[in-house]
C-alpha cells in the first residue's frame, strides 16, 4: 500500500518556504521569475479581453439599433460606432499584454489562463448586458480558478532560445509545416463550405476558424516576443527578415480572427462565444506549441499529468459556465442541462433571428 502511494506522493509539490514576500510567493508558485511575469501579464490580459467582448457586443447592438446592417450579414456599420472602437482598443490592450506574456512564459501556460477571460466576460455580461448567469456558473468560475492555480504551479520552463533563426528553424520542421497546411486547408473548407450554410446556426463554425488561425498567430507572436526580449538584452533581432515575416503573418491572422469573431459575437450569446472559443483556441494552441516548441519534451510525467488535469478542470469550468446559461434556475436544473443532450424548448436568440429571416423570405416569395 505504501509503495503504491509513493508515485502519487511524488507528484504533490512541497509547501512554500516560510516568510516569503508576495512577489517571492508568486515566483515560487510559477516556478521562476519569467513565468511569474508571464502569469501576471496573462491574467491582466484576460480581464481586458473579457471586458472587450462586452464593449464590442454593446457596439454591435447599438449599430443594429441605429439601422445598420449586422456583422453576421456581412455589414461593417459597427465601424462607425465609437463604443465598438473602445472595445477594440480594450482588446488591443489585452492582446498586447498577452503578447508580452508569450515572451516570458510558454504557450502551454499562457493560453489556458484565458479561462479568466471567460469568467470575467460572464460577470461583465451579467451586469452590463443583462445576460443571465446561472447559479452553477459560480461553480464554473471556481473550477477555472482552481485549474489556473494548478496550471501555474506545474508550468514548464521555457526552453532557452538565443536567436530568431532558432524560432524559424522550429517553424520549418516537417511536422509543424504539415500542421500549418492542415489548418489552412480546413479553414478554407469552413470559410467557403460550412460558414455560408451553417455559420448562423452553429457557433462552432465561426469559432473554429478563429481558433485554428489563432493558433498560428500565437506561434508567430511568441517568435516576435522572443525577438523583442533578445533585442532588449542587447542582441538585435527585430530587423531580421524572419521577424518581419512573423509580424506580417500575425497581421493577416488577426484580421481573419477579428472578422469571424465579430460574426460570432453578432450572432450568438457572448458567454457562449467566449467559452467555446476558449476550449477550441486552447486545444489548437497547445497542440501547435507542442509540435513547434516541444513544450513537453523535457517535462517529468508528474508535471505533464498535473498540467493536463489543470487544463481539463478549466475546460470543465468553462463548460459549466456555457452549458447552464439557458437552463432553468436551480442546481438540479443546471445539472440536467449539462447531462442532457436534448435541446431546450426555448429557441436561443440566434434561432429566433434565423426563423425571422426565413419568414421574411417566404413572404417575399409569396408577394412575387
Amino acid at each position: 500500500e505504501g509503495g503504491g502511494m509513493a508515485p502519487l506522493a511524488a507528484m504533490i509539490p512541497p509547501p512554500p518556504p516560510a516568510h516569503l514576500s508576495m512577489r517571492a510567493e508568486i515566483e515560487w508558485l510559477a516556478g521562476s521569475a519569467d513565468n511569474a511575469r508571464g502569469v501576471a501579464l496573462a491574467l491582466s490580459s484576460s480581464l481586458f479581453i473579457g471586458a472587450s467582448f462586452i464593449i464590442k457586443k454593446k457596439g454591435l447592438l447599438m449599430s443594429v439599433e441605429k439601422g445598420g446592417s449586422s456583422a453576421s450579414a456581412g455589414g461593417f456599420s459597427y465601424l462607425r460606432q465609437p463604443v465598438w472602437w473602445l472595445g477594440m482598443l480594450t482588446m488591443i490592450g489585452g492582446e498586447s499584454a498577452n503578447f508580452i506574456a508569450y515572451a516570458y512564459a510558454p504557450a502551454i501556460l499562457v493560453t489556458p489562463l484565458g479561462a479568466a477571460t471567460i469568467a470575467a466576460s460572464a460577470v461583465f455580461a451579467r451586469f452590463f448586458l443583462g445576460e443571465d448567469m446561472h447559479i452553477c456558473g459560480i461553480a464554473g468560475i471556481l473550477l477555472c480558478t482552481v485549474g489556473t492555480v494548478v496550471l501555474v504551479r506545474f508550468a514548464p520552463e521555457e526552453a532557452p532560445v538565443t536567436s530568431v533563426e532558432e524560432v524559424w528553424s522550429m517553424a520549418m520542421q516537417p511536422v509543424f509545416r504539415a500542421y500549418v497546411c492542415f489548418v489552412l486547408s480546413f479553414t478554407l473548407a469552413l470559410v467557403y463550405g460550412a460558414a455560408p450554410k451553417y455559420g448562423k446556426t452553429h457557433v462552432v463554425v465561426y469559432v473554429a476558424i478563429c481558433s485554428m488561425i489563432g493558433s498560428l498567430s500565437v506561434m508567430a507572436l511568441r517568435g516576435i516576443g522572443i525577438a523583442a526580449k533578445l533585442t532588449m538584452r542587447g542582441s538585435d533581432q527585430l530587423r531580421k527578415r524572419e521577424t518581419l515575416f512573423f509580424i506580417l503573418w500575425v497581421g493577416c491572422c488577426i484580421a481573419t480572427q477579428m472578422n469571424y469573431l465579430n460574426k460570432a459575437l453578432d450572432t450568438f450569446n457572448t458567454t457562449m462565444v467566449s467559452s467555446v472559443y476558449y476550449v477550441f483556441f486552447t486545444v489548437c494552441t497547445v497542440t501547435a506549441s507542442m509540435i513547434m516548441y516541444k513544450d513537453w519534451e523535457n517535462q517529468t510525467p508528474g508535471s505533464i499529468f498535473w498540467q493536463v488535469v489543470a487544463l481539463l478542470v478549466n475546460v470543465a469550468g468553462v463548460h459549466i459556465l456555457s452549458g447552464t446559461r439557458d437552463s432553468a434556475p436551480g442546481c438540479r436544473a443546471g445539472l440536467r442541462a449539462l447531462l442532457s443532450r436534448r435541446k431546450s424548448e426555448e429557441k436561443p436568440e440566434y434561432t429566433h433571428l434565423c426563423a425571422c429571416d426565413d419568414d421574411a423570405e417566404q413572404q417575399q416569395q409569396q408577394q412575387q
